[in-house]
């Protein structure tokens, strides 16, 4: 079966890290380029990072640059993403998906150009 599995949320203090990962499965996630996005109440999905198949390029909403990395290891079929310095505001359902479209610095953004989500993990933030 072909899925992405998002694992790794839950509830840290303002300041604290995660680590989520997004395994693949039923498929090789070496093919694919893969994004993270985050989704808060009221609120439509969001990017917030983005990494090639081959794992040389990586790009980051601004909201998260240099707190937030994001890494591959393609023999694991997994992806990961480190929440660093995490804030209130970086309260959501944070969810992984696939896309084989090569995207540029801004396009990388857009939900339509995935094909393949996960059901998504929650990451709180307390103040």
């Amino acid at each position: 079966q072909v899925q992405l599995v998002e694992s790794g949320g839950g509830l840290v203090q303002f300041g604290g890290s995660l680590r989520l990962s997004c395994a693949a499965s039923g498929f090789f996630l070496n093919d694919y380029n893969v994004g993270w996005f985050r989704q808060a109440p009221g609120k439509e999905r969001d990017g917030v990072s983005y990494i090639t198949s081959s794992g040389d390029t990586s790009y980051f909403a601004d909201s998260v640059k240099g707190r937030f990395t994001i890494s591959r290891d393609n023999e694991q079929n997994t992806v990961y993403l480190q929440l660093n310095s995490l804030k209130p505001e970086d309260t959501a359902v944070y969810y992984c998906a696939r896309t084989t479209y090569s995207t540029g610095s801004v396009s990388w953004r857009s939900p339509l150009l995935y094909d393949r989500w996960g059901q998504g993990t929650q990451v709180t933030v307390s103040s």
